[in-house]
């Protein structure tokens, strides 16, 4: 871990990463990509120690209040942060402005701040986003080796029902030859539907493999999976895409299943749901100040 003065924090889509690196290991990280030029090893965690200010910079800023959101490209919730807790004041800073928050996380660490989250949800919106990958535990721990196991992270899709935060999940990626059965996502979708979660985002049944994340990749391959290296490079090459033989057939019971449940599961009305902000909840409290 290693400490840095950012310059600035939000992107344009008012996102941010407060560390970049990750000690989660998940084998197939896109994150570990050369194409973001993270210059130093993976693990070796970036904080931006600054980041509650610049955040709070931008947001004395803005005309209008909006999500913000984080996790996109590195976990806000990895093993630094238990400590350092720079998400969480950055979390009480969107509160304190009167923003809204859409966190995505594979950790149960999220639950220390369940506070701060109900009560940003009780002024504004927060949303809670979760991957989930592997309904099996036992491939869960080969898969995501330094962080909790899909069990606990449905705890976490539990809590949240419970305190009324809305929830997001990720179903990515699902590795062809690995999870990519239809045991493996009905078992995903049955923790989905018990959670009430509001939406699920799918943009397939495959993985995305390029220049840092292929060798990463291929190399727990090696380990874990022995010959199945050989079975990806047969069928994919250097492919950017590597769909899974059985998407049409696992797509088909994703769209069936969350149709049936009321599930958002279009990555169009799953985004737009994340990012729409609700104005009238700030105009509402702004009139009872008077």
């Amino acid at each position: 871990m290693h400490f840095v003065t950012a310059k600035g924090l939000l992107s344009a889509s008012n996102g941010m990463n407060i560390y970049r690196g990750c000690t989660h290991g998940c084998i197939y990280c896109d994150s570990r990509s050369t194409c973001y030029r993270i210059e130093h090893a993976f693990e070796d965690i970036e904080v931006k120690q600054n980041a509650p200010a610049l955040l709070e910079a931008a947001l004395r800023k803005k005309r209008k209040r909006c999500m913000i959101g984080t996790g996109s490209m590195c976990d806000p919730y990895m093993h630094c942060e238990k400590d350092l807790k720079l998400t969480r004041q950055c979390l009480e800073i969107i509160h304190r402005y009167g923003f809204g928050a859409a966190v995505q996380t594979k950790s149960d660490l999220i639950l220390r701040d369940l506070d701060l989250l109900t009560a940003i949800n009780e002024r504004s919106k927060c949303v809670v986003q979760i991957t989930l990958t592997t309904f099996d535990e036992s491939l869960c721990s080969i898969l995501e080796p330094n962080v909790c196991s899909t069990g606990r992270r449905r705890l976490v899709l539990k809590e949240m029902q419970k305190v009324g935060i809305p929830t997001v999940v990720w179903l990515s990626p699902v590795l062809p030859f690995i999870n990519d059965t239809p045991e493996n996502l009905r078992g995903i979708l049955d923790y989905c539907v018990d959670a009430g979660v509001k939406g699920i985002i799918c943009f397939g049944f495959g993985v995305t493999l390029r220049e840092g994340d292929r060798e990463y990749f291929y190399q727990a391959l090696d380990t874990h999976f022995p010959g199945l290296k050989q079975q990806y490079i047969k069928k994919y090459g250097l492919s950017y895409e590597c769909n899974s033989p059985r998407h049409p057939e696992l797509m088909t019971i994703f769209r069936e299943e969350c149709s049936r449940h009321g599930i958002l599961h279009t990555p169009d009305d799953v985004f737009t749901y994340l990012h729409t902000f609700p104005q009238e909840k700030i105009e509402g409290e702004q009139l009872s100040m008077f």
